[in-house]
């Protein structure tokens, strides 16, 4: 079946948002502006689980790995992440997948080739601003759920305020050489439309050079690069 002409595209897409942005797209215009000044970021917990997931994600600097994105239908697809705190993520599809999702650190972008369609979201209106915006304080928004393994930690956030942004569910493995002692091996996002996706990360690396160069794209809309 082909990717480019199949309703398959269609349902990747749709996992796609529904595991990246939730809520209204912005203005394309909007994002131009000048970001506002940071906050700083509140004092995690000292002790327990939550506190050694929180320093364990602080601890990203850089991340590449693999990942497989799978719906609620059980579709998969897969391609390369890469992750630069604070704020940059690029979702780099397998060939023969038109979609490019790439944060810049303000704005999360979800570039369709085979449509020439391009929409952005605010980091902070979507589930991954947890992993992303260092102004997330996941104290406040995420809460411990049980596990059958000690060595798994699992976190949930939602935001009580904005239900529309979602939930999503982070889950980390204890291992010795990963940031904290933790890694980072998958999320689970559930929409405000109950759609959920699952992404899941393999052959993680950190530490490792990522040019600012890989956060950017080329607008199909036309031949200028953003």
């Amino acid at each position: 079946m082909n990717i480019l002409t199949s309703p398959f595209r269609l349902a990747l897409r749709t996992a796609a948002l529904a595991a990246v942005a939730f809520g209204a797209p912005l203005a394309l215009t909007a994002v131009s502006a000048q970001a506002p000044a940071p906050v700083p970021a509140p004092a995690p917990p000292t002790t327990g689980p939550l506190a050694e997931a929180v320093a364990a994600l602080r601890g990203i600097t850089t991340l590449r790995a693999d990942f497989i994105q799978t719906d609620r239908n059980g579709q998969r697809a897969g391609g390369v992440l890469t992750i630069k705190r604070p704020g940059k993520i690029r979702f780099q599809y397998a060939p023969g997948n038109p979609l490019l999702i790439v944060g810049d650190g303000r704005a999360l972008t979800l570039i369709d080739y085979q449509v020439r369609q391009v929409q952005r979201w605010p980091i902070g209106n979507s589930p991954l601003g947890a992993l992303l915006d260092p102004n997330r304080d996941l104290t406040r928004f995420g809460r411990l759920q049980p596990t059958a393994d000690a060595n798994v930690v699992s976190i949930e956030v939602r935001d009580s305020g904005h239900p529309e942004y979602g939930v999503i569910t982070l889950i980390l493995v204890r291992k010795a050489g990963a940031p904290g002692g933790l890694e980072l091996t998958s999320w689970v996002a559930l929409d405000s439309q109950n759609k959920r996706t699952t992404i899941r990360l393999t052959n993680q690396q950190y530490g490792i050079a990522v040019s600012d160069d890989t956060f950017r794209w080329n607008d199909p809309r036309r031949p200028a690069r953003r």
